[in-house]
Parts: structure tokens; sequence; C-alpha cells
């Protein structure tokens, strides 16, 4: 019986040796002449054991990691193909405590099938939401994103359901399909995770957004930095036109839809939906004032659908298996699961996906297990490098949109990255109005020239040079880029350099430098 090796093709695993250790099993299964094949999947997520190894076996498929290429001829002589215990031996991955305990809708395959085998990808309940979609209305369609609760993932957490009936009810002799897919957030991969391990789910997530509101074509806008991602979702698209998914028509029925990747430069801006439209129209990407929305007068001033990554590949569970199955994940507002990307300095890195609702100290401490370092956990920036950083007496705070934003914080993309108390939170407000300078479009005064005087009021601060005045203008200075700014980039910045002076006040009062102390004793 032929033996099947998995071996990542995942971004993060080809960055810790994935390839070199392909190449190597591949290398040593020719020359012993063995009767084994090497499938490419993505990766489980697990990214402080990449390169994580499966072997299937009658028992189900066991994992080794992290694994090198110089560990394969003795895996191989160990018996790896049989599953056998070694060093590198974690057990079932099925059973293994941090992929056990979650609950995968949106990843259900990633990491399990052949990212571009269609034919996997149906084995493993693939294209039954699409099929059940052909058989309703298209207001049947958005009846059933609506009910299940779905918000956008990519940041505000916009209802998916409200934005999809505002493009089916707007006339339009062309509507579009529009993947945010420009994943610039810090600590975030989950976009990534989907275009490399499980294409179609995204692919078919799209086809069914079409069909809901009469649109006919669909991007895919992601940056030149995602090379991988950029040619497994070509790869998927051609055989997905092939196989009769895309096209004329989708799956033999009266609709049409097809998708395009288009790639930008990455510029973090581009991340807001109107710079996205104008970046994918050719232009440079500035954003837009608003109305009119882009639901109304979007690309190419046609009526057009922007969602996230997450957000559309969320969507056929939901035609699969029901609003009603959806929305029973979840809390309050907040309904189905979540992709939580843990990074930074942490133990156990990597894509959690679960219910909303677990409490900020139990993602950190509990799945994160603490940090990397072992110094006690200062605080964790929840939402990207516009997210507030929440400290370890806000804890208690569940995961959840309305949650975060009692406490002045966001999620964002769901993105965490956890700091030990070695931080320095001065510097780290500093960076968030640094990194909004380098990467605003220029277009509103508050985010162009009030991001710049940040840094030199926090550098003030940092010289020691009146303190409590300097702190008394950043925050004036903060109030008027978070209500004047034109979008989230320099609206949101404030999240950060606030919350840091908020929760890390010491930081922000330097201990006197020498200078000053011989002055006083003057």
């Amino acid at each position: 019986m032929t033996v099947t090796f998995y071996v990542p093709r995942d971004s993060g695993a080809l960055a810790l040796g994935a390839e070199k250790v392909a190449r190597k099993f591949q290398a040593e299964i020719e020359s012993r002449n063995l009767d084994a094949r090497i499938v490419r999947n993505g990766s489980r997520g697990l990214y402080w054991l990449e390169p994580m190894v499966e072997v299937e076996t009658p028992n189900g498929r066991v994992a080794y990691g992290p694994v090198k290429a110089s560990d394969v001829a003795a895996l191989l002589d160990n018996g790896i193909a049989e599953g056998r215990v070694h060093p590198l031996w974690l057990g079932l991955t099925d059973q293994m405590p941090f992929l056990a305990k979650q609950t995968r809708l949106t990843f259900a395959r990633c990491g399990i099938t052949d990212p571009v085998s269609l034919e996997d990808y149906r084995a493993h309940d693939g294209l039954r939401g699409l099929e059940n979609a052909l058989k309703l209305t298209p207001a049947e369609i958005v009846a059933q994103v609506t009910e299940s609760g779905l918000r956008g993932r990519g940041g505000a957490g916009f209802p998916t359901g409200i934005k999809w009936k505002t493009v089916l009810d707007t006339k339009g002799e062309q509507k579009y399909i529009v993947c945010n897919a420009d994943e610039g957030d810090s600590g975030t991969f989950a976009d990534r995770m989907i275009m490399e391990g499980d294409p179609f789910v995204l692919i078919e997530g799209m086809a069914i957004a079409g069909i809901a509101v009469g649109a006919t074509r669909g991007y895919i806008y992601t940056r030149s930095e995602y090379p991988h991602a950029i040619a497994v979702m070509n790869e998927a698209l051609d055989v997905a036109r092939k196989a009769g998914v895309l096209g004329a028509s989708v799956l033999g029925s009266s609709y049409a839809f097809d998708i395009e990747v288009r790639v930008g430069a990455g510029a973090y801006v581009c991340g807001e939906e109107t710079a996205l439209l104008e970046s994918l129209e050719g232009r440079r990407g500035i954003v837009r004032a608003k109305p009119p929305l882009p639901a109304h007068k979007g690309l190419f001033g046609r009526p057009t659908v922007i969602n996230n990554v997450i957000s559309l590949a969320s969507v056929p569970v939901i035609l699969d298996r029901g609003a009603v199955f959806y929305k029973d994940f979840g809390m309050g507002r907040s309904r189905g699961t979540i992709p939580l990307q843990i990074a930074g300095n942490v133990k156990h890195a990597g894509l959690y996906e679960t219910a909303f609702g677990l409490t900020l100290g139990e993602i950190v401490d509990d799945i994160g297990g603490g940090t990397a370092t072992g110094r006690p956990v200062k605080a964790v920036q929840v939402g990207g490098p516009l997210g507030a950083y929440f400290p370890r007496a806000l804890f208690d705070t569940p995961f959840d949109y309305e949650a975060f934003a009692a406490k002045d914080g966001l999620i964002g993309h769901a993105g965490l990255v956890v700091f030990d108390d070695s931080v320095d939170m001065l510097k780290m407000a500093r960076f968030a109005l640094e990194f909004c300078a380098v990467e605003s479009c220029g277009k509103c005064t508050p985010c162009r020239i009030g991001s710049t005087r940040g840094v030199e009021v926090v550098d003030r601060i940092s010289a020691n040079i009146e303190p409590e005045k300097q702190i008394e203008v950043l925050t004036d200075l903060c109030n008027t880029m978070k209500f004047g700014s034109l979008c989230a980039l320099g609206g949101f910045t404030p999240y950060p350099v606030m919350s840091a002076l908020t929760h890390f006040p010491e930081d922000f009062r330097p201990a006197p430098s020498t200078h000053f102390a011989a002055v006083a004793a003057e």
C-alpha cells in the first residue's frame, strides 16, 4: 500500500525549511525504492512545530515536528511510515491538544487536503454550500447569511448580510465581488493560510456571493509579499474553471461567475476598502470620501461587495450546514467562530479557530502558553498595529466585538501580539505613530500631519522635555486624529498610543537624565 507523507507548502513552514524537508523525503523515497508519495498540504497552524510532517496510518494521521532535512533519513529508518515513536513524534494529529480543543469550521480542511486537488476538496464536503446556494433564490441566500450573524472578519465587524442585501437591491448592469486579501496587520496570517492551504473554500464563498447579489466578476486583491499564496490561488482558479465551478455556467447552472487575482504593491492603506478600489482600478491607493458607499458605487463605479478572505471563506459552511448551526457558536452579537492568530513573544504561536467568547487571558496563557522567554506578560496588542495594548488587568475581557470596544479596543483581524515585561511602551507608542506616518496615503491632514507631529511629541517625552505638557499635547493630538481622519488608519492610530499611555503611564515618565539631575542640583 502506498504510504502518504504530508509536508506543508505553507509560507510559514517554507520559511522554516519545509522545502528542504520535502526534497530530502523525495530523494530518500527514490533511493530506497519506497512505495510512497508526498502531498504538499497547507499548515495546520501550529507554527512552533513547523515544519510538521504527517504520515497517513490505519489509525489516522501521525505528526512529527519540527522536522529538519537532516532528520528525514533517521525518521525513515525508525519507521515513520508506520507512525512509530521517535523523539520528534507528536502522536495522532487530531488528538494534539492545540488542535483537539478547536472548533474548526472555516479552517476545517486547512492542512488536511491537497490545496489544489478539487477531488480532495469535494471528498471533504467541499462545494456543498455552493450546490445548496444554487437551489435558492438570491434573496434566500442573503437571508441565510444575514441570519447566521456573520460579520466582517477584516476589521470593523460590519454585518455581512446587510452589505450583500444593499448590493442585491442596488440596480446595475454589472456588479462585482472584491475579496480584500491585502493582509497587512502585524501578527496576522489567517488570510494567507486559507489562500495557500484551502483556496477552493475562498473560490466557493466568492461564487456564492456572486450568485447572491447578481455579480458575474470577482477579484482577489492581495499583496506582492504573498507570492506563494498568489501561485496557489491561480493554480486553484485554473482547476476550478476546467471543472466548471467557475465560468459561463457555475456547476451547470444559469449563473456565470469568474475570478481574477490582482496584486498590489503592499501599501497598508490599501486594506481600507476604498483605497483598495483605487489601486484595483490602476491608480494610487488613496482613500475615497464616503458616500457614495462601495455597495452603491464601487469598483469602476458599479455596485460592489467588498469582504475579507475569512468572511467569504466562512460562507460555504453557512450554506452547507445552515444559518442556525453557525449562529449557535459565539456570544452576544459576535456569532460563529474566529481564527485567532497568536504571535509575538509567545510559546505556542499559531492559528486557533474557536467560537467567540474566550477571555484574553485564556487565549494568551492557556492556548498560547505564556511568553517564549518565560518572563511575565506585560501587554497584548489585539487587532494589528492600530489595535490597543491590553494589560493583564484586562485579561478577563471576552473575545467579542462589543466587549473589546467597551474597553477602548478592537478585534480587527483577530491578530494577537504578545509582549513580555521587557517591552518599553513609550517606544511602542512611537512605533504606532511612525507606522501611520509612513503608511498614510496623505489625503487628510489629521493622519498625514498628526502622525508626524505625534512622533515628535513622543520623542520630546523620551528626552524628558516637559513630559507632563507633552502628554497633554499627545492626548489632544490623538483626539484630533481619532475624530478627524478620513479613514481608520488615522482614526485608529490613537488606540495603541492612548492604551499604552493609559495602562502603562510609568513608561511615559522616563527617569531624569544625569544632565537634568546636575542642573537641578545647581
